[in-house]
């Protein structure tokens, strides 16, 4: 298979390929690593591989699931995979292999996907750019100056830069929408509980969503599809329906659409963010929607409580992480801010916490009442065009940490909070030639009028077929 013959296929049209014996398995990981090899000296994406283990898995018989035989790779972060570690750039985690899969990644082999390689993230997920200590900075297939985005920056720019048609990711304040702005795919967060978070248990009390990066939107419906469904041992559970690979097809009807270039707690918003949400209203009226300009009001207290509440989440991660290594963590294991955040983290008391999580429900609220008069909401996804690497001073103090956060990706974390399903839709880029997502939200559960929309959209102005300058097959 040539790399034009690879790239004019997403997911689904791979699968269909295997299904009709026009290719096998082994013939499209044969691509994925000739890609991998092609590509990723430049970008600095996928940083480890398993070849072997994904021959095993094909000679043992793949099962017949939608995307029998597809090759994928899942972010280093929360997606363990049995034998391989998963290193979340992290030095204590980076050689311990996961003792079994998760729940998700079990749903991922049943669905035929064929696992090969782990993508890129930052420290911990902890700077708003795909860089670590651990593995360097990932650069984005657009202009290799500049981020990927964060934290499932890795899986975003090896989609876009066709290593693989479609990349796990998560989202627990941005993380798949932001990536996805940044390098020009679609991401789509979920709504709460909808993919399985065991044996773990829920993160960020349900705000980290699993699923992925696509360059099609059918990909993401048909994944979401394979994966979605209640387990029995998690505390939240996903909300019912499903089907949604019809969705993407399928008229939205005329929506009545909220508009905002308002940044929550005021951050400024770059003229290149604002003019590609006016682009997409334009879009969206001649394609008969309704378009109001609407901004949410939110509680003053909002991004304080949001700040506590990951503050703990991280302060309680490295106590358990502490167990699991059978000594204390210290300065020394964290890069720069990080170590200050699980300090703080532990100054935090169930009171604290509690209050906090009452605020956000607040947020929530306020977020949430919007739905009563419009059926989706539109902003930028990111407050800025991608930014150069290095853009990010981690020597800073937590609060100016937050604050960085707040001025680069303010838009994303409402719809973690509120349990809402976000996307990123692609398809704008500056003059500089960077690309520049928009955000779609709607009222949780409602993921199949996203999909709807997002497909009339990528009908009316296909994103697919216009490639980065680094790409597999490029040179």
């Amino acid at each position: 298979m040539t790399p034009e013959e690879y790239l004019a296929h997403d997911a689904v049209g791979l699968a269909d390929l295997v299904r009709r014996g026009e290719t096998t398995p082994d013939d499209l990981l044969d691509v994925a690593m000739a890609a991998t090899a092609e590509v990723n000296g430049d970008l600095n994406v996928v940083v480890s591989t398993f070849e072997d283990a994904a021959r095993s898995a094909i000679r043992a018989g793949l099962p017949d699931g939608p995307f029998k035989g597809v090759p994928f790779l899942l972010k280093d972060l929360t997606a363990h995979y049995a034998g391989q570690p998963t290193g979340s750039a992290w030095g204590p985690r980076l050689d311990r292999p996961a003792a079994a899969d998760t729940e998700l990644v079990k749903r991922y082999k049943d669905a035929g996907l064929v696992i090969f390689g782990k993508t890129s993230v930052p420290e911990l997920a902890m700077d708003w750019s795909t860089e670590s200590r651990a593995h360097g900075a990932s650069r984005n297939p657009w202009n290799a100056a500049h981020t990927t985005g964060t934290s499932s920056g890795g899986s975003a720019a090896a989609v876009a830069a066709g290593i693989v048609p479609m990349a796990h990711g998560n989202d627990g304040g941005g993380s798949i929408r932001v990536p996805a702005s940044c390098c020009g795919v679609f991401g789509m967060k979920p709504s709460r509980g909808r993919n399985p978070a065991a044996p773990d248990g829920d993160r960020w009390m349900g705000m980290l969503c699993e699923h992925a990066l696509t360059w099609t939107v059918r990909d993401s419906a048909a994944l979401l599809d394979a994966t979605a469904g209640p387990h029995p041992h998690q505390f939240y559970n996903s909300p019912a329906g499903g089907g949604f690979a019809a969705e993407p097809g399928r008229d939205p009807g005329k929506l009545r659409i909220a508009v905002s270039t308002r940044a929550p707690y005021g951050a400024p918003t770059d003229p290149d963010c604002i003019r590609a949400v006016e682009a997409q209203v334009k879009l969206l009226e001649e394609l008969g929607h309704s378009c109001e300009w609407r901004d949410i009001d939110l509680p003053q207290t909002g991004w304080r409580d949001f700040n506590t509440m990951i503050n703990a989440e991280y302060a309680t991660d490295m106590a358990v992480e502490a167990k699991i290594l059978g000594r204390q963590v210290g300065p020394e294991d964290f890069g720069p801010v990080i170590w200050d955040i699980i300090q703080l983290g532990r100054t935090i008391t169930a009171t604290d916490y509690a209050q906090a999580l009452a605020g956000t429900h607040k947020v929530a609220q306020a977020v949430l009442s919007l739905f009563d008069t419009y059926d989706a909401f539109l902003s930028p996804t990111l407050a800025k065009p991608p930014v150069r690497l290095g853009s990010f001073d981690l020597g800073v103090t937590p609060e100016q940490h937050y604050t960085n956060y707040l001025a680069w990706m303010p838009y994303t974390h409402l719809f973690n909070i509120s349990g809402s399903p976000a996307m990123s839709v692609p398809g704008v880029h500056n003059a500089d030639g960077l690309p520049i997502g928009c955000q779609f939200a709607a009222r949780p559960a409602d993921e199949a009028l996203l999909f709807r929309l997002a497909g009339q959209l990528e009908t009316a102005r296909p994103w697919a077929g216009t490639r980065p300058p680094i790409h597999y097959g490029a040179t």
